[in-house]
């Protein structure tokens, strides 16, 4: 660009390098500032600066030319500044780029307007192999103007009387092809049995073999009837994922009208406005939510591109959820243990210091804002157990599916089995044993007195899923 007889201010066309103006290593982030860490893959040839700062550039103000309309604004304040860029050790082909966005980019609440900047139209560009989103740090104004989890875990143990130990649940298995009235007897089994939850599966909705209003009339007289006979508070996560928002409604009202206490939301293939919405009519309600995260694999597995699961944890704790599932480490589902207590701590800590071991590059403060279950679903039976408890804690959920209904004796006895096994570990840690080393002796001595979960342990004696993690933790966070 001739800048020869410029004047100062004036509006000069032509094409800049993105370095010019979005790459800034002096910057310091304000407390204010979102902040973000993206996985970058350049085209061959291209500079690291120049690719990040054209990262920054399209994620926020800026475009592949100068335009005159740059002159009526104040681009020095609004524009995306990439302040960072670090190695990933053991990974040449990639660098991690930082960026600090100015707070008022983003509307107030809206998820939605802040991955619609994030990871818009720039994961196309063409200067890219490659992007992944890794991380963000939502500073705590933007916090605290969303609605967040409608109850928390603190009130939905007060709601569910349940304290002390995770609570409990079971996946109706098979998934589809149950009629109503069947699928309630299945419920009914697993909750006098002794779990606390029974749930819909992802894509139970309203199919023509069992209609939802059917299904959750069926499932709603088998929650009643089995806490009447256990003296026990129960819930089934009856899903009220649908074709439209209105639809959506509907179904939560009914089920509101049945006087159950949970729902479920299938939060990324219904999108991020339906589930905030429910969110709010959830807490308008008092009714628990229950969200399953359908569709994240296709997002979040790919180690160059995509968007992290942390960071969904996080938009999911903005946009509004009591349960979200996890992962388990030990079941059949992906998850490096590491990474999962990192997404653990995000979603039901009031402040997660930066820990690169956990692949958490930002402090995040989440003020006064409730946290929420993480739910451990996947490929687990009862001799899962003793590092489940290990991993997860209290404030879980875990959450069976064949490993209660897959029991020899039938689902009462395996919910049984899965209850006994689940106290005797809570009950061995907290008399200070370590229950992972000790979890065969913890769990053949509790079988002695109930042959439930010994024929459990019979079963699955020799079940593991031993594969190689793909989404690794990279080198540097170790």
């Amino acid at each position: 660009m001739d800048g020869k007889n410029h004047v100062p201010g004036a509006y000069v066309a032509g094409v800049k390098e993105y370095r010019e103006n979005y790459w800034t290593p002096d910057y310091v982030p304000k407390d204010s500032d979102l902040l973000a860490c993206f996985k970058v893959t350049p085209q061959p040839g291209v500079a690291r600066e120049e690719v990040a700062a054209a990262v920054a550039a399209e994620s926020s103000t800026g475009t592949w030319t100068t335009v005159w309309t740059d002159l009526l604004t104040d681009l020095e304040y609004y524009k995306g500044r990439a302040y960072q860029i670090e190695n990933v050790p053991g990974d040449e082909s990639c660098f991690y780029a930082f960026v600090a966005y100015p707070i008022d980019l983003f509307e107030e609440g809206s998820v939605v307007n802040v991955l619609t900047s994030l990871v818009g139209n720039v994961f196309g560009f063409k200067a890219l192999r490659a992007l992944r989103l890794e991380d963000v740090r939502f500073p705590l104004h933007c916090v605290m103007t969303c609605g967040g989890p409608p109850n928390g875990i603190q009130v939905e143990r007060d709601i569910m009387n349940k304290y002390g130990r995770p609570m409990l649940g079971c996946t109706i298995k098979p998934k589809l092809g149950l009629s109503a009235k069947n699928y309630g007897r299945a419920v009914y089994e697993c909750l006098r049995g002794g779990l606390d939850f029974t749930k819909d599966d992802e894509n139970v909705n309203s199919q023509p073999f069992m209609r939802w209003r059917q299904r959750f009339d069926f499932v709603a007289e088998a929650v009643h009837k089995a806490k009447a006979e256990t003296n026990e508070r129960k819930g089934h996560y009856l899903n009220v994922t649908a074709p439209t928002v209105e639809e959506m409604y509907r179904r939560a009202e009914h089920a509101k009208s049945l006087g159950m206490p949970i729902i479920m939301h299938d939060f990324l293939t219904a999108g991020f406005t339906a589930n905030t919405s429910l969110a709010n009519w959830c807490r308008n309600n008092g009714m628990l939510l229950h969200i399953h995260r359908a569709m994240h694999a296709v997002i979040d597995r790919d180690r160059h591109h995509g968007i992290h699961f942390r960071v969904l944890a996080k938009c999911l704790r903005l946009s509004g959820g009591d349960h979200m599932h996890s992962g388990t480490v030990v079941g059949k589902l992906e998850g490096d243990r590491e990474a999962t207590l990192g997404w653990i701590d995000i979603m039901r800590e009031r402040f997660v210091p930066q820990n690169r071991a956990r692949g958490i590059f930002f402090d995040q403060d989440w003020g006064a804002m409730p946290g929420m279950f993480p739910v451990a679903s996947g490929g687990i039976h009862v001799w899962h157990i003793p590092a489940l408890v290990s991993i997860f804690g209290d404030d879980s959920v875990l959450q069976f599916g064949g490993g209660t209904l897959g029991h020899p004796w039938g689902n009462a006895a395996g919910a049984s089995a899965n209850r006994v096994a689940v106290e005797a570990c809570v009950e061995a840690r907290n008399q200070g044993r370590d229950v992972e080393k000790e979890g065969k002796a913890i769990l053949t001595a509790a079988a002695k007195h109930s042959p439930e979960l010994g024929a459990a342990l019979d079963t699955w004696r020799e079940i593991k899923f031993e594969f190689d993690t793909v989404d690794k933790l990279d080198a540097a966070a170790v």
